[in-house]
């Protein structure tokens, strides 16, 4: 027979997971993964700014600058929330969120004229 719920340091109580339970937990990315990703968003940040002063792509900035803008949401999303470790669900969810942020990003530019200068 088991005895209550023990504490570990304090934190809180221990809770005895079930065999399938521990099988649903994924490693979830050590430091090292984690300054990587780090340095991927800098690079793109970087990319972001230099495209931002290249006079060349004026008439591609905004939908390179969105392009780029999705993929640093993607990266953000999955790892540093750790969406990429989730339910599916929460994954639809951030999908659908930036779906609808696309749809208002184009209504709004489509409404200053961005597109057509």
């Amino acid at each position: 027979m088991s005895g209550p719920p023990t504490t570990h340091e304090g934190t809180g109580p221990v809770l005895a997971g079930g065999h399938d339970e521990a099988e649903a937990h994924h490693e979830h990315p050590g430091d090292a993964q984690y300054i990587k990703i780090a340095l991927i968003l800098a690079v793109i940040t970087g990319v972001e700014v230099f495209l931002s002063y290249w006079h060349a792509v004026k008439d591609l900035l905004a939908p390179l600058l969105i392009v780029l803008s999705i993929v640093k949401f993607a990266i953000v999303v999955a790892f540093f929330m750790h969406l990429r470790f989730d339910s599916r669900l929460f994954r639809r969810l951030f999908i659908a969120g930036i779906g609808l942020a696309l749809f208002c990003f184009t209504i709004v530019l489509t409404t200053f004229h961005v597109w057509t200068r």
